[in-house]
């Protein structure tokens, strides 16, 4: 199972996904691509097994990713002050791959219905449904 999440700006939420999944799933194989390499680092850290930055890595990894996991922002071109590029959202749109998406309401757009959580939670949220995913295939 080929699991990417994909974070920008410090990093924190990814590093949040990364930390969680690991300590349910330690032999999990995560792949954490940044859209700058302080976020790539901040996953790393958290114990991603692999790591990459910028819009390339996104791409490849899109292509056969089973799930991909990040904030909202990263489907939405130009968003996360401009870290996300069209290819970016494109290939991240495009993949075949579950998505699980993370509302942030920073980028301009705001998804009506979702609950206004801690981040924290949202990040539980997630989790549960990787879990969900898992189960399931």
């Amino acid at each position: 199972m080929k699991i990417v999440i994909i974070d920008g700006q410090g990093g924190k939420m990814g590093k949040m996904i990364v930390e969680q999944l690991k300590k349910s799933y330690p032999s999990l194989e995560l792949i954490a691509i940044g859209t700058n390499s302080i976020a790539t680092a901040a996953m790393m850290k958290a114990g991603a097994d692999h790591g990459a930055t910028g819009e390339n890595p996104v791409v490849v990894a899109s292509k056969d990713a089973d799930i991909i996991i990040g904030p909202i922002g990263i489907i939405i071109a130009d968003s996360m002050l401009g870290e996300v590029t069209p290819a970016m959202a494109k290939a991240i749109g495009q993949s075949k791959a579950k998505k699980i998406l993370i509302p942030v309401n920073k980028c301009n757009s705001h998804i009506v219905g979702s609950q206004d959580l801690p981040m924290s939670e949202y990040i539980r949220l997630a989790v549960d449904l990787v879990r969900t995913i898992i189960k399931d295939m």
